[in-house]
This record gives C-alpha cells, sequence and structure tokens, in this order.
C-alpha cells in the first residue's frame, strides 16, 4: 500500500523519533563471528574462492556513501575476491562509481553514491545520481542483489530531508520488486562512530539514532533484507567508527552473502570454507 507515502506520513514519522521504543539485541558475537537472533543463518565466506562461487553469475549493485564504498572495497582489495577485478574508470576514489568484474564467473560489483547532500571535497555535476532514479534502470531478477546505506551525509540535515529521501528510494525499491520479485535489496543501517568535541556538538551519534529509527519504519513491510549496522558495530569489542574496522566489515558482508546465496557458504559447527 502506498498510503503511508502521503505527506502526512512525514509528520508520523518525525514525531517517532521522538518517542521512546523498545528494542532488543539484533544478535552476538561467538568466537568473532555473528550469530543472529532474527533467524538469519549466517554464513561464513571465508576464502576469495567463497565469495567467488556466491556471487558466480550474479550482478551486486552498491548505493549509498562511504560505508557503503567500504564493501566494495572489501570485495575488489581486502579479500580480494578471486578473478574480480577492478575496471579503472578514472573517477574520483572518494565517490566513484566504480565498476569491477570477474569474466569467468559472469560476476559484477558496482559501486555508486548517493545524490545531495554530499560531504565529499568534490563531486561531477553529472555523476550526483539519485538511487531512485538508479533502481529504475535496474533490470533485477534472481541473480541481481541491490544493496543501499543511506545515512550519514544527511544527519547535519533536517530530519524531513532524510526522510523525503527514504520515501523516494522506498517507492523505487517497490517498483523493482514488483517488476522483477526475484531481486534481493539489502539495506544497511547506520552506526555509531568515534566522536571529537566538535562532532559531539553538531553531528553526533544520536542524530544518526533518529535516522535509524526512521530508516526501519520507512522499510517496514517492504521485503528487503537488512544489515544491522548499529548493532554489530555496538556488540564488538574493537572501538566504534565511522567506517568500521576489517573484522565488523566482514561479518557484515557474510551476512549480505547468506541472504544472496543461503545454500552456500558453513554455519557454525560445520567446515569453514
Amino acid at each position: 500500500s502506498l498510503k503511508d507515502l502521503k505527506p502526512l506520513r512525514i509528520v508520523n514519522l518525525r514525531q517517532e523519533t521522538n518517542q521512546s521504543i523498545k528494542t532488543k539485541p539484533a544478535g552476538y558475537y561467538y568466537q568473532g563471528v555473528w550469530r543472529a537472533l532474527d533467524g538469519t543463518r549466517v554464513l561464513q565466506f571465508n576464502t576469495s574462492t567463497a565469495v567467488s562461487q556466491c556471487l558466480k553469475g550474479k550482478v551486486l549493485h552498491l548505493y549509498g556513501d562511504s560505508t557503503i564504498r567500504q564493501w566494495f572495497e572489501y570485495l575488489t582489495e581486502s579479500l580480494p575476491v578471486s578473478g574480480l577485478k577492478k575496471f579503472d574508470l578514472k573517477t574520483p576514489k572518494q565517490n566513484g562509481p566504480f565498476l569491477a568484474l570477474d569474466p569467468e564467473n559472469n560476476i559484477l560489483v558496482t559501486f555508486r553514491c548517493h545524490g545531495p547532500p554530499i560531504r565529499f571535497g568534490t563531486m561531477p555535476a553529472n555523476q550526483a545520481r539519485y538511487i531512485a532514479s538508479e533502481l529504475d534502470s535496474v533490470i533485477g531478477g534472481k541473480d541481481t542483489v541491490v544493496v543501499i546505506g543511506v545515512w550519514s551525509h544527511f544527519s547535519t540535515f533536517p530530519i524531513e530531508v532524510y526522510i523525503r529521501r527514504l520515501l523516494s528510494i522506498r517507492r523505487a525499491v517497490v517498483r523493482l520488486l514488483t517488476k522483477a520479485p526475484g531481486t534481493v535489496v539489502i539495506i544497511r543501517t547506520a552506526n555509531p562512530k568515534a566522536l571529537t568535541v566538535y562532532e559531539t556538538l553538531t553531528n553526533s551519534d544520536w542524530y544518526s539514532l533518529q535516522r535509524d529509527k526512521v530508516l526501519r519504519e520507512i522499510f517496514k513491510g517492504v521485503n528487503v533484507q537488512l544489515v544491522d549496522a548499529w548493532e554489530m558495530t555496538i556488540a564488538h569489542h574493537l572501538p566504534h567508527s565511522l567506517h568500521p574496522q576489517l573484522p565488523i566489515i566482514k561479518n557484515m558482508i557474510d551476512v549480505i552473502l547468506s541472504h544472496t546465496c543461503p545454500a552456500a557458504g558453513s554455519s557454525e559447527g560445520e567446515t569453514k570454507l
């Protein structure tokens, strides 16, 4: 239903951010491995070969800010996935767009930054694309995975700006899932970060938490999966950071791949790949 997309919904969402809500842990770490409590069977993809097998024949589109760009960098640089080669598109290092291809396994991975507001140093105007517009051009299907993460650059703007952007993305996601129901859509939540005195006053985690609550409410009832970056960061012993450290990123990638190919990888008690 599109009833909750009416302008009045913005007022309701703004009011909900000021209300106390009951929460419960989304999961925990055991021996460094994330265990979800929502019923998701989180598998482990510990080698580039295991990741390649999961992504074989698939298209992975990553849309968002630098916390999503981290995942592209993990797949192409930190791991890296066997056979997945990043193409030099001569684009800015911070905002891309980026593209990586594995011809042998028919894997395509892309990253594109979300549209303004953006706090990157420079960004060509012709690359300022909105996620909703990009989603309308995605063909979709059972071999397509779309990952979205939008939060950090909106934390210094009024909450209404963020709500309207998410509603626009939600409509595009609904259109995509209507057109291609087999498409896997994954949403990344916000995460706490290290705070200087200046950031504590102007851009603290309190603002990020309000946007996190809004994001969860807006996508409630839509066939999307969440990567609960907030809980995965809080539960880990590593210090908070805008860009979580590699062990946390690895667990986030495991969650994504578990939704992408739930029959692959390995779980607790099984042989790790």
